[in-house]
């Protein structure tokens, strides 16, 4: 059973556009999150990469550069998180000179919702600290 979405936020030291190429340019992405991506930032394109061992697939939603991404969020073989079975929503917000990043990522099974939490919450720490 789906709950609660999982939030997280960041306040990022850089303008939308520059945290927005974070979440689609595969070589940044990887700086903050992964040891490897490949990604096709456009509706239905690929979304790849792989995060300490867990093959995570989806595909890119929705892009409304440079303030909003969507993306379907799954791991290859999971029976539990199947590829594409979550939705991870982006919004980046102007603020206080930096960029307010803020993550939703809904459709987690229960047993998903607080390693989801612990991890994005880790990987958007290690995001803001690419621009200090």
């Amino acid at each position: 059973m789906a709950a609660e979405s999982v939030t997280a936020s960041v306040l990022v030291d850089a303008n939308p556009a520059e945290v927005y190429e974070y979440f689609t340019d595969a070589e940044a992405m990887v700086r903050w999150m992964g040891q490897f991506a490949r990604l096709d930032p456009r509706p239905r394109g690929e979304f790849v990469i792989d995060i300490n061992g867990s093959p995570v697939r989806g595909s890119y939603e929705e892009l409304q550069p440079p303030h909003r991404i969507v993306f379907t969020w799954g791991v290859a073989g999971s029976d539990v998180l199947p590829p594409g079975a979550s939705t991870v929503e982006v919004l980046l917000t102007e603020e206080a000179g930096g960029t307010r990043v803020d993550v939703i990522h809904s459709g987690l099974p229960e047993s998903e919702q607080a390693k989801h939490a612990q991890g994005w919450r880790h990987f958007l720490g290690r995001l803001a600290h690419q621009h200090r």
